[in-house]
């Protein structure tokens, strides 16, 4: 037991940078047995709340329904239309807001033209086929990833369970959802991360540009970069955040600038619905939908408590992303704001393949020496 506890106070206290291979082996058994039980709880709770929140979905999407309100996915599509027709994207963007009765301030409420953009490029059918080509080049890319990292069975689960949680890449809304893209491109940069730095880092640029949601992805990503004294990296990800920042300032003026007098404020993002909320979209947009409530529920809560077992640079990483994400949706999306789920997936599925070492670790006696608990993944 002593050589668990110091394993602990190594976890805590090592130093600057660290970030331990299997965590969770150097956590005291006592505290392994309590997440075990926590996330055997929260598995009970989310089967309970998949179906609570559905019924209040429906309810609150009949009432709009016979209000006559718009889908966004129909708001995207309308747009991304008229601006391949020629028209100018944020005269279009802010007049079919009004139309639906939408806000236009702050300015985030806006989405950014590069969807728009794009579409009038290569049209919904581009955007089809690249989410189908991220898809796969998801499915390899995270077997590939976890070679050195993870068991046979590991990665060829990981590959699988890209696959299933992905399925959202083959729906034909696809090509107007800026959440379900970014979230394949991000998925794709995080497998990517550490052996193909360039390409993650083109790719989580361009799912930030294309929904500022996911430049928190970048954030983090920069500040374990900074303290693992990787300046290369660090610069290069600050580089990319710094071009983010000058165009979400063109993009703000640009948006006030078409704005009128009467337009529509938002009234807030502060709903603190939970973390029902964001388990509950990422069973709405995956594959879980299909399944019963008591097998869905688990399902969804079980991938956190498999990437808290990976450690390293790429655990951490991930770990970071998704619970960081499933924290500010607990905190400030709405009940309709269920799709912003759509930026972990489908990555954020594959810790499900990692979940049995996970109660191995948590359960295990076995101690670990100061050397092994220090050392960052190389």
């Amino acid at each position: 037991m002593a050589g668990r506890g110091a394993g602990l106070d190594r976890l805590i206290s090592g130093r600057f940078g660290a970030l331990p291979e299997r965590p969770l082996r150097l956590f005291p058994r006592w505290a392994g047995v309590l997440l075990l039980i926590l996330t055997a709880i929260a598995c009970i709770a989310n089967a309970t709340s998949l179906q609570t929140l559905d019924q209040r979905l429906q309810t609150q999407n009949s009432a709009r329904s016979e209000e006559g309100a718009r889908v966004d996915m129909d708001l995207y599509r309308t747009i991304n239309a008229r601006v391949a027709a020629g028209e100018e994207y944020y005269a279009v963007a802010t007049d079919e807001h009004r139309r639906t009765k939408y806000p236009t301030a702050p300015f985030v409420t806006v989405r950014t033209p590069v969807l728009a953009w794009t579409t009038a490029l290569w049209d919904a059918a581009g955007w089809r086929a690249i989410a189908i080509l991220l898809w796969v080049a998801d499915i390899l890319a995270w077997h590939a990833a976890l070679k050195t990292r993870g068991s046979r069975y590991e990665r060829m689960g990981a590959a699988g369970l890209v696959a299933l949680f992905g399925v959202v890449a083959l729906i034909p809304e696809i090509a107007t959802s800026h959440e379900a893209l970014a979230g394949l491109m991000i998925s794709l940069a995080l497998a990517l991360s550490e052996r193909f730095f360039p390409a993650a880092l083109a790719l989580a640029f361009c799912a930030s540009a294309l929904r500022l949601l996911a430049v928190p992805f970048l954030l983090l990503w920069t500040a374990l970069a900074i303290s693992q004294k990787r300046l290369s990296r660090a610069m290069a990800l600050g580089a990319a955040l710094a071009v983010l920042a000058i165009g979400l300032v063109l993009h703000a003026n640009a948006v006030a600038a078409a704005r009128l007098p009467g337009d529509l404020v938002s009234e807030g993002w502060q709903a603190l619905i939970g973390p029902a909320l964001p388990l509950y979209g990422i069973n709405l947009l995956t594959i879980l939908q299909e399944l019963p409530a008591w097998i869905a529920g688990p399902l969804g809560v079980l991938p956190l408590l498999g990437w808290a077992a990976l450690g390293g640079r790429l655990g951490t990483l991930a770990l970071g992303w998704f619970a960081g994400f499933l924290l500010f949706v607990a905190l400030f999306a709405r009940l309709e704001n269920f799709y912003w789920m759509g930026l972990v997936v489908p990555a954020y599925g594959v810790g499900l393949a990692f979940v049995p070492r996970a109660i191995v670790d948590a359960l295990s006696l076995r101690e670990i020496s100061s050397d092994a608990a220090a050392t960052a993944t190389p």
